[in-house]
C-alpha cells in the first residue's frame, strides 16, 4: 500500500470509528431529548437522517466541483474539521433541535468519502480502481470493528462521552492530514468551478449526455444504496427490540459487521476482483445480499444475526466494483464531478431510505402492530436487491452496445 493510499485508509478508518462510536447510544440520546419510546425514537432518527441526506444531496456536486478546482487536500481537511465541531455540538446538545442543526452542518461538509474516492482515482490506473476502492470499504470495516465496540464501552461513562471521543478522533485526523497529506490532483488536471455543473440536476444531466453508461450504473447505485438503508437505519433499534440487546451488544454486532467487511473488501476483494472481474463479483455480491437480508428478516435469536453477517459479507464488494466501472468511463478532470454526482445519488437514497425503513420498523414492531414483524425492513431490502440486479444487467447490456458502436 503506497503512501497516498495509506493516508486515505487512515482518514476513512478514523472517520468510520467516529461514526461507529455514536451508533450504540443514538437511540438513548433521542429518547432522552424527546421522552419518546424506542419505536418512536426510531422514526425521529429516520427523519434526522432524511434531513442530513437532503443537505448532502444538494452539496455533493458542489464539494466534488470544488475538489476538481482546488484539489482534494483542502476539501478533505475542511470536512474533517467540520465533523469534529459537529460531534462536539451533539455531545452537549440541550434539545433535539441542536442535534438537528449539528447534522445539517455535517451534511454540508460531509465530503470525506466521495473526495476519498476521487483521490484514489487520481493515483490509481483504471484497471486497479475497483480493487483499490475496496480499501475504503476495508477502512470502514475496521472502523466498524473498533467504533461500535468502543462506543458501547464508553457509553457507560455518559451518553456524551462517545461523541467527545468522535470529536477527538476527527480532530486528530485533521491534524494528521494537515501535516502529512500530499495533494493528488496536479494543477494541469484541474478545471474551473461551474455552478451549472455543481448541482445534482446539472451533474446528472451531464452524465446522461456525456456518459450514458455511467448514468445507468449510477441509477443502479441508487437502488443498491436503498437496499442497505435498513442496516444503517434500524440495526440498533431492531437489536434492542427483538433480542433485548444492550448498547454494548449492539456495538459487538456492528464490530462483527466490520470484521467481515474488512476481510472481504480489504483482502479478498483485492485478490478476487482482478482475477474474476468486477461484473462477476457484483453478481456474487448480490446473491450474498439476498442470503444476508433473508437471515436478518427471519432470525428469531440474536446469535443467528451473526450467521447473517457472515453470509452477507460479499455484498460489500458491489459498491466498489460499481465505482470502478463508472470511474473507468470518465477522464481525470471529471473524477471529482463523478464522485460528487455519485454522492448525491447515494444521498438521495438516504433521503428516501431511512424514513421508509424506520417507519416500516415502527409499524411492525409497535405494541398494536397488525402483524409483529420487526424484521420487515429487511424484506424491503430484498426487493431493492432484486431491482438492483435487473438494472445492473440492463446497464451491462447498454455498455456492450456502446462498445460495439465504437
Amino acid at each position: 500500500m503506497n503512501r497516498a493510499l495509506a493516508f486515505i485508509f487512515i482518514t476513512v478508518l478514523i472517520d468510520a470509528i467516529g461514526f461507529g462510536v455514536v451508533i450504540p447510544v443514538f437511540p438513548q440520546l433521542i429518547m432522552q431529548l424527546t421522552g419518546r419510546s424506542l419505536a418512536s425514537a426510531a422514526e425521529v432518527s429516520g427523519w434526522i437522517a432524511f434531513l442530513y441526506a437532503s443537505v448532502q444531496f444538494l452539496m455533493g456536486p458542489v464539494i466534488g466541483g470544488l475538489s476538481d478546482r482546488f484539489g482534494r487536500r483542502p476539501v478533505l481537511l475542511a470536512s474533517l474539521a467540520a465533523f469534529s465541531i459537529d460531534y462536539l455540538v451533539m455531545a452537549f446538545a440541550p434539545t433535539l433541535w441542536w442535534l438537528v442543526a449539528a447534522r445539517v452542518v455535517a451534511g454540508i461538509t460531509g465530503a470525506t468519502f466521495p473526495t476519498a474516492y476521487a483521490y484514489i482515482a487520481d493515483v490509481t490506473p483504471p484497471e486497479k480502481r475497483g480493487a483499490n476502492f475496496g480499501v475504503i470499504g476495508m477502512a470502514f470495516g475496521f472502523g466498524f470493528i473498533i467504533g461500535p465496540a468502543l462506543g458501547g464501552f464508553v457509553a457507560g461513562f455518559g451518553h456524551e462521552v462517545p461523541f467527545l471521543v468522535s470529536a477527538g478522533l476527527a480532530m486528530a485526523n485533521f491534524l494528521y492530514g494537515l501535516f502529512v497529506l500530499p495533494e493528488s490532483l496536479p494543477p494541469e488536471s484541474r478545471r474551473p468551478f461551474e455552478w451549472r455543473r455543481a448541482n445534482p440536476v446539472g451533474a446528472l444531466v451531464r452524465l446522461k449526455s456525456a456518459h450514458p453508461v455511467v448514468l445507468m450504473l449510477a441509477a443502479t447505485v441508487f437502488v443498491w444504496t436503498l437496499s442497505y438503508q435498513s442496516l444503517y437505519s434500524i440495526w440498533s433499534y431492531h437489536g434492542q427490540q427483538r433480542y433485548g440487546w444492550t448498547p454494548e451488544q449492539v456495538g459487538w454486532s456492528l464490530a462483527a459487521v466490520g470484521v467481515t467487511g474488512a476481510i472481504v473488501q480489504g483482502f479478498l476483494g483485492r485478490k478476487l476482483i482482478p482475477r474474476f472481474g468486477q461484473r462477476n463479483i457484483i453478481i456474487v455480491g448480490l446473491l450474498s445480499a439476498v442470503a444476508g437480508y433473508s437471515t436478518y428478516a427471519l432470525a428469531d435469536a440474536g446469535w443467528t444475526v451473526y450467521l447473517g453477517i457472515a453470509v452477507s459479507a460479499c455484498q460489500g464488494l458491489v459498491f466498489p466494483c460499481l465505482q470502478g466501472l463508472m470511474s473507468a468511463e470518465v477522464g481525470p478532470t471529471e473524477q471529482g464531478e463523478l464522485q460528487g454526482a455519485v454522492a448525491s445519488i447515494q444521498s438521495l437514497s438516504a433521503i428516501v431510505g431511512p424514513p421508509l425503513m424506520t417507519t416500516v420498523f415502527a409499524r411492525f414492531s409497535a405494541a398494536d402492530a397488525p402483524v409483529y414483524a420487526p424484521g420487515a425492513p429487511f424484506m424491503v431490502s430484498l426487493i431493492f436487491v432484486a431491482v438492483t440486479a435487473v438494472m445492473f444487467f440492463r446497464a451491462n447490456a447498454g455498455r456492450r452496445r456502446v462498445a460495439a458502436a465504437e
